[in-house]
């Protein structure tokens, strides 16, 4: 099982350390574009978290249903107007199942590189599509990994330099795996945090995706179906698992 880095001290702080995250510019593309694609079906989040996106979807009336490790996330979600209407299971969300079928599944903000193994990233993708319905979609936003970016010999890239918080991921190619660090000042004291995880390329996400028997469906550099291109620094992909035969012969 993964290993739960989000515990009650970093919940408590999860939206005042990244403030950036709930901004209404950010979140309501995100949540135009999910509510889309779930028409009037229901939601799978998965990495739910304290509600970011599932409490505006659920606003939305799409019906959501989320799976998170971290208890402590959970408990800031119920603690919101709304969140009671958010139904939520604690476990992995690699291979914890739960009740019915969904239109859409989704893991937002970079959390498929919360299962540090390709065999749990894979299993994820099955996951998901053993609880899609015919015809329903899987979203991923994931960054592009940076090694670009990194000068030869070097393993370091900062992707948050602020006053109050500074970020660096440190990567470890043989192994496909990156270690963020967080610095961040808080009321003159400094707060760490650091969590590993395994980046994974848009052209592998590709075949796992095949291997669950999901085909891609569109791929763009943001929620607001920006162009990807070779520069694109993240990605939000869709796939989706086929209609059922009799449907397709129906349609025929």
């Amino acid at each position: 099982m993964p290993q739960n880095t989000f515990d009650a001290r970093l919940a408590e702080t999860y939206e005042a350390k990244w403030p950036e995250l709930f901004d209404p510019a950010v979140v309501e593309p995100a949540v135009d574009f999910l509510a889309a694609l779930a028409g009037p079906g229901a939601a799978l989040e998965l990495g739910v978290g304290t509600g970011r996106l599932a409490l505006p979807l659920r606003r939305r009336g799409v019906p959501v249903h989320g799976i998170d490790l971290s208890a402590a996330m959970i408990a800031q979600l119920r603690s919101k107007p709304g969140g009671q209407d958010v139904g939520v299971t604690v476990g992995d969300f690699a291979a914890t199942r739960v009740p019915g079928t969904f239109a859409l599944a989704y893991l937002a903000r970079n959390t498929i590189t919360n299962l540090t193994t390709q065999d749990e990233q894979v299993a994820c993708f099955r996951n998901v599509a053993a609880h899609l319905e015919p015809g329903g979609c899987f979203v991923i936003e994931v960054y592009v990994p940076e090694l670009r970016r990194l000068p030869p010999g070097q393993t370091v890239h900062p992707f948050a330099v602020t006053p109050e918080h500074l970020g660096f991921e440190e990567y470890d190619v043989a192994a496909q795996l990156a270690v963020s660090h967080h610095y961040w000042t808080v009321d003159g004291q400094v707060e760490t945090y650091s969590s590993t995880h395994r980046y994974v390329w848009p052209a592998e996400l590709d075949l796992m995706a095949r291997l669950a028997g999901m085909t891609l469906r569109e791929r763009w550099a943001g929620w607001r179906r920006e162009p990807f291109t070779g520069d694109s620094r993240s990605h939000v992909s869709v796939w989706h698992k086929p209609a059922s035969r009799g449907a397709r012969q129906a349609g025929g």
